[in-house]
């Protein structure tokens, strides 16, 4: 089953690639004989299913995560091989999506309003009224 990102990419099943291992974790004797735990890859680099500007975007942005140009996803949560396949599959679906993802728009510094700074300070004033009844009375 292919690997839907978003409307504009979607990875072919044939470009993942599994490998299964012992996980640990409940699950009691059933733990010891099962491959449940999941290790779902993806080739970046060799990747028939992006463009060029989708492809040194996607390296840019995920190069910590890259282990010989492909994304590795691993999952062992669940105690079934079925659910942590499930599992890897949206995690690699969200990783892709996030680093396509266009960035923020840069934030305007801005100043603050005169309201904001009188009200700002007679909260500081009212506080300080505060604490300054918590105080022994003078002995004047």
């Amino acid at each position: 089953m292919d690997l839907v990102v978003s409307p504009a990419l979607t990875i072919p099943s044939s470009e993942l690639g599994w490998r299964f291992s012992r996980s640990s974790g409940a699950g009691g004797q059933h733990v010891n004989t099962s491959d449940s735990r999941v290790e779902l890859f993806w080739d970046v680099v060799g990747s028939a299913a992006l463009s060029e500007s989708q492809r040194t975007i996607i390296l840019s942005r995920l190069a910590k995560r890259l282990v010989g140009g492909s994304v590795v996803v691993t999952a062992s949560e669940r105690r079934s091989q079925l659910r942590n396949r499930e599992t890897a599959l949206t995690r690699l679906s969200d990783l892709v999506a996030t680093a396509l993802a266009p960035d923020a728009a840069p934030r305007r510094p801005t100043k603050a309003t005169r309201g904001s700074k009188l009200r700002r300070l007679a909260a500081k004033e009212q506080r300080s009224e505060t604490k300054k009844q918590r105080q022994r009375p003078s002995d004047d």
